[in-house]
């Protein structure tokens, strides 16, 4: 999980993606990818289908989830909100016709 952030992080700065810019939309889009699964979670972990091994573990709880197991889908979709965001900033936007519009020159003075 560390990785994944490693490498998507410097998509925030060098393509402008505006995840963490955006804090507030950033954690309700990863808490409506989240919510669900950790509520599947739960429900499969209360209901004895599955458990973790505590050799793979920190030992770190969330009530009856590790630590990991929350912060997995914390991370995975931060991950690829970053990487949408950062996809989407570099493509050209779509005109109304559905064709590529043409950006703007953002630089001061230009037209």
């Amino acid at each position: 999980m560390a990785v994944c952030l490693l490498v998507t992080l410097p998509l925030e700065f060098v393509f402008r993606a505006r995840v963490y810019r955006r804090a507030r939309r950033a954690v309700a889009a990863v808490t409506l990818a989240a919510a669900p699964f950790v509520l599947w979670d739960l429900v499969a972990t209360s209901a004895g289908h599955w458990h973790w091994n505590p050799r793979y573990v920190t030992g770190v709880m969330l009530g009856p989830l590790p630590l990991e197991e929350v912060l997995f889908f914390v991370v995975v979709p931060l991950c690829g909100l970053l990487t949408y965001e950062a996809v989407r900033a570099l493509l050209p936007s779509p005109g109304p016709d559905g064709g590529a519009r043409r950006q703007r020159d953002e630089r001061p003075g230009a037209r």
